[in-house]
């Protein structure tokens, strides 16, 4: 579920936005990702997320998926209900949040067809998630929770979907972890582009 995800330059711009409301001295840091270029993000791919960085939020370049247990497996969704239950997953969640913003993620039916789940509301979507620290390099995993009624009719499962006014909550305040990972998120918009592709 959600093995991948689009990013364009509006999602750049955002990133840009939110640090800079946040603080304006993390400006020039955040330009430097107004030159990323329009792309797919698979597993195993590096992508732009927020994070805490002293108590302020700052963007950093992580590599998506946890190292498996068997050769080059990669672990790159955890489940909302069971996250805080999983030794491999339980201290990242609790001290290591981080937002994973995007344009679009896709699924694939049972026929193997496409689908683009975005926003109507809003340019940007934002997904939780969490990381930890493999031999000096950053890796994250996106946390996914039940379908709601929009993504129902092509998958049982969707990306935790935050809310702009939860992203500070969510990578600062511990007492909102539990309550946001029990949340159901917003419904979405969704195109199909009825082609034949594998997901990586």
């Amino acid at each position: 579920m959600c093995g991948r995800y689009y990013v364009d330059d509006d999602t750049a711009k955002e990133i840009e936005k939110i640090i800079r409301q946040v603080d304006e001295k993390l400006r020039k840091e955040a330009e430097k990702c107004i030159s990323l270029q329009p792309e797919d993000i698979h597993p195993t791919d590096t992508a732009p997320v927020l994070v805490a960085s002293n108590r302020k939020i700052s963007y950093r370049w992580q590599r998506w998926g946890f190292p498996g247990f068997q050769g080059k497996q990669v672990i790159f969704n955890a489940r909302s209900e069971s996250v805080l239950e999983k030794k491999m997953f339980r201290d990242s969640v609790q001290r290591r949040r981080i937002v994973v913003p995007a344009t679009a993620f896709y699924e694939w039916n049972a026929n193997k067809e496409k689908n683009i789940f975005y926003r109507q509301d809003k340019s940007i979507l934002f997904m939780a998630g969490f990381y930890n620290n493999y031999q000096d390099d950053d890796r994250f995993v996106i946390l996914t929770t039940a379908a709601n009624k929009s993504m129902q009719p092509v998958h049982d499962r969707m990306p935790l979907i935050l809310e702009p006014e939860e992203i500070e909550p969510w990578i600062f305040d511990d007492s909102e972890t539990q309550k946001i990972l029990s949340k159901t998120p917003c419904l979405l918009g969704r195109r199909a582009e009825y082609e034949q592709l594998s997901l990586f």
